[in-house]
């Protein structure tokens, strides 16, 4: 099978692509490298007039005639290379705005994409229309939009998501599910806003290669060290502010007990290694279910606090917590850390039990099975 990855922002293409290869399928990504992160892309489309005064130049034309040129030349380096995106078997688009542009050039590459490919799928792995209709329209569904509600997070800040609002990403929307077999998601936040959707082929988990990734059980000596990785674009989004008060808290409170390792922006190459000797992983707090991130630290065999809601507990039938599940409450995270401070052995335990989990769950040649199974079937 001829495959075409479309985005990456996690990745979990790259992860896919691996498990698709092993299988021996052909398989190639097109999409922006994203930012620091810069993940593997065989057709990068780079981002330009993004800093200094080019980017200037390009707010101040989109303000005064409304032109996009980021979406222009992003859809100028598409065209160039659109040989290389047609005759897949299948075709796979990571969210609903896979290519960043507004609606006038994102339409454009779609449509060369859907007319020159067999089958088109489409996958919930992020913010999108219907997921953040959801989001909306049930508040009390934990997400990060709880925390726009309560003012937490800017307007500005979270234009990428308030996109998805407007009309013309629900025409964006409404496009691409007139020419999609499907739409899968990966994990539980995007599962349940799609359960009543008639396109909606269910779960399938995020691909980990433990291959790549060693396991060490944890030991602990002399201090127990807390990671706290910071992307400085989505600090409030992860609720970091929230892990940043609580670790004051905890510093005071245990003093040499603890190490605790802040890092900000950094490379994947590097971030995936920078909390090599941590115990525990402070990843996120408005989530039901582990994002990547989370994952390929549980992978290690670190403790991770992310969402890990009873839904989660009950889909995977566990018995035994393979991750602390986390809310945005600063006391909350105090008690669950002190726990884990004076009870180490909690600790080994669960770094044990999170490296059997992804195993079991998130092996990326079985989860490449599955996408094979549902794009085939569908």
């Amino acid at each position: 099978m001829k495959v075409l990855l479309v985005g990456e922002f996690s990745r979990l293409h790259n992860s896919l692509k691996e498990g698709l290869q092993e299988l021996g399928h052909e398989v190639s990504i097109v999409g922006h490298q994203d930012g620091f992160k810069n993940y593997p892309i065989d057709y990068p489309i780079k981002k330009k007039w993004d800093n200094g005064f080019l980017k200037k130049l390009k707010v101040g034309i989109h303000l005064l005639s409304g032109f996009d040129v980021s979406s222009y030349l992003t859809y100028r380096q598409f065209k160039k290379n659109q040989n290389h995106f047609a005759g897949y078997d299948v075709l796979q688009l990571i969210n609903e705005n896979s290519f960043y542009c507004n609606y006038f050039y994102e339409k454009k590459i779609l449509k060369h994409l859907f007319k020159n490919n067999s089958k088109t799928f489409l996958l919930s792995s992020g913010y999108d229309y219907l997921n953040v209709k959801y989001c909306f329209e049930t508040p009390n569904f934990k997400s990060v939009i709880q925390a726009y509600l309560l003012g937490r997070i800017s307007t500005k800040s979270f234009e990428n998501v308030l996109k998805f609002k407007t009309k013309s990403f629900k025409k964006l929307h409404q496009l691409i599910y007139s020419n999609i077999e499907g739409i899968i998601a990966s994990d539980l936040d995007y599962h349940f806003p799609l359960l009543q959707n008639s396109k909606y082929l269910g779960l399938i988990p995020n691909p980990i290669n433990t291959n790549k990734i060693d396991f060490q059980p944890l030991e602990i000596e002399d201090k127990l060290i807390i990671f706290h990785g910071i992307n400085t674009a989505n600090y409030h989004k992860k609720g970091n502010d929230f892990f940043e008060k609580a670790l004051k808290i905890i510093e005071s409170k245990y003093g040499n007990k603890v190490e605790i390792i802040t890092t900000r922006d950094v490379p994947y190459a590097a971030y995936i290694n920078s909390y090599n000797k941590a115990h525990i992983l402070l990843d996120q707090t408005y989530a039901h279910d582990q994002g990547y991130n989370a994952l390929e630290a549980m992978a290690k065999g670190k403790v991770v606090f992310t969402g890990a809601e009873q839904q989660f507990i009950e889909h995977y039938n566990l018995s035994a917590k393979v991750a602390i599940n986390t809310i945005a409450d600063v006391d909350y995270l105090v008690n669950e850390l002190s726990f884990l401070i004076e009870n180490p052995n909690e600790i080994i335990a669960i770094g044990k039990r999170a490296r059997a989990f992804i195993e079991k769950e998130h092996d990326y040649i079985k989860i490449a099975e599955r996408y094979i199974k549902t794009w085939s079937e569908s």
